[in-house]
């Protein structure tokens, strides 16, 4: 009879994780980018002290082709801040999370572009092939290799690799990892996490009840946990303590104490779930602190 259970459950656990990938990358798609037009499910809304002009708001796409592809996806991106000064700014690459689209993290990017001041940062962030209006299917390679475009349009238009921080949330601290650890366009300065996950193998882990090899239920490589290891730039990690998607022990804490570089530092945020550290931490003490890590 014991077996008999484990063979229904291992059943059940495999006919549904076998869409892990699909759940990893929630991506929802759009006709038109809204911004702060958007009324849809956001994490929060920032008050008018934020607002940026929309003579610093550049919405383009980028050309974005894997090695196995013939032709590139057209990939759709967000500028904030004066595309004429990438040559002397301070950049901040945003990796957004794995669910919507970028109207759904605008007002995260907004919030980093006044960390320090008003606009004093410049942002960028795209959509991920699949994500928005971008163009092609999620995967994981597709995703490293679209924010590496996003990081040679930075180069092309006059970033050094010393004004450039990378940001990832969530599913974005995916490539920034993979991005830091191993560069391809541009080698970021300073990498930032907030609620990173450890590995594919470790949320495999963490949601069946039956100890199987994470390539049964899905494909996905990615292991930050690893990746990490190879970062010797700076890190600052955000991730608060009542996480109920990357546990903060399981994920967090397994990447930040496998950063072997120079420097790094931990804003562990009390009472704070996985989308709504900001809120909980004070939009004025995120800002602060992560300026405060910029300028180290």
């Amino acid at each position: 009879m014991k077996k008999i259970y484990i063979l229904i459950i291992g059943s059940i656990l495999l006919s549904s994780c076998f869409k892990l990938d699909d759940n990893v990358f929630n991506a929802d798609e759009l006709t038109e980018y809204k911004l702060d037009d958007f009324d849809g499910e956001q994490d929060f809304v920032l008050d008018a002290s934020y607002a940026i002009s929309d003579s610093l708001i550049a919405l383009f796409t980028l050309n974005s082709k894997m090695s196995n592809e013939s032709s590139p996806k057209s990939i759709y991106a967000v500028y904030i801040g004066n595309m004429d000064s990438i040559a002397t700014d301070t950049v901040i690459m945003y990796c957004h999370g794995n669910k919507s689209h970028m109207d759904f993290y605008w007002q995260r990017a907004k919030l980093l572009a006044n960390v320090g001041g008003k606009n004093n940062y410049g942002v960028l962030m795209v959509d991920y092939r699949g994500y928005g209006m971008s163009q092609g299917s999620p995967s994981e390679e597709g995703m490293y290799t679209d924010v590496n475009v996003a990081l040679d349009w930075l180069k092309q238009s006059g970033l050094t690799n010393d004004r450039l921080i990378i940001y990832g949330f969530s599913l974005g601290t995916a490539p920034s990892c993979e991005l830091t650890a191993q560069p391809r366009a541009m080698t970021p300065a300073k990498l930032i996490l907030e609620a990173p996950f450890a590995s594919a193998a470790v949320m495999v882990n963490d949601a069946s009840v039956l100890a199987m090899p994470a390539s049964f239920v899905t494909s996905l490589k990615i292991d930050n946990a690893e990746e990490i290891k190879k970062v010797n730039q700076p890190l600052m990690w955000l991730h608060g303590n009542k996480d109920n998607k990357h546990n903060i022990l399981t994920h967090g804490q397994v990447v930040y104490s496998n950063h072997q570089g120079a420097f790094k530092e931990s804003h562990i945020v009390s009472g704070a779930d996985h989308s709504d550290l900001p809120v909980i931490y004070g939009f004025g003490v995120y800002c602060e602190a992560v300026n405060s890590f910029i300028k180290k």
